[in-house]
This record gives C-alpha cells, sequence and structure tokens, in this order.
C-alpha cells in the first residue's frame, strides 16, 4: 500500500514534522527530514496494525487484508 506523508519544518523547534492525510491523527517527527520520514513509516504500521482485543462471547470479529 502507498500513503502520503507530509513533511513540515518548524524552525521554532527545528525539527520536522511529518503526517499521514488518509490516517487520522497518524503523525510523527525528526530532528532530520530522513528521520522524520523513517518515523512516520514505523507509525502508519503501528496504526495499521491490529490490536488484541478480547470479544464478549456473541460478537464475532472479522479481519480484512486491504
Amino acid at each position: 500500500m502507498k500513503f502520503r506523508i507530509v513533511v513540515e519544518y518548524d524552525p521554532e523547534t527545528k525539527s520536522y514534522a511529518a503526517y499521514c492525510p488518509e490516517l487520522p491523527g497518524c503523525c510523527s517527527a525528526g530532528v532530520t527530514e530522513k528521520e522524520a520520514l523513517a518515523n512516520a513509516k514505523d507509525a502508519i504500521g503501528f496504526y495499521l496494525e491490529p490490536s488484541s482485543i478480547k470479544p464478549e462471547p456473541d460478537k464475532k470479529i472479522h479481519e480484512v487484508e486491504i
């Protein structure tokens, strides 16, 4: 899958912020642009990772792969 990552330099903190517009709340940062991109890729992986939830006995959980 491909996702867009927006990287912005913050002159106040002298670091880079990175976020994925398609995944609300999925963001990261880094001292360099390269580090911010790498951290954003990790953040997307964690964002999309299934959680280990324990369903109630009368509930069904289905997993889909995209």
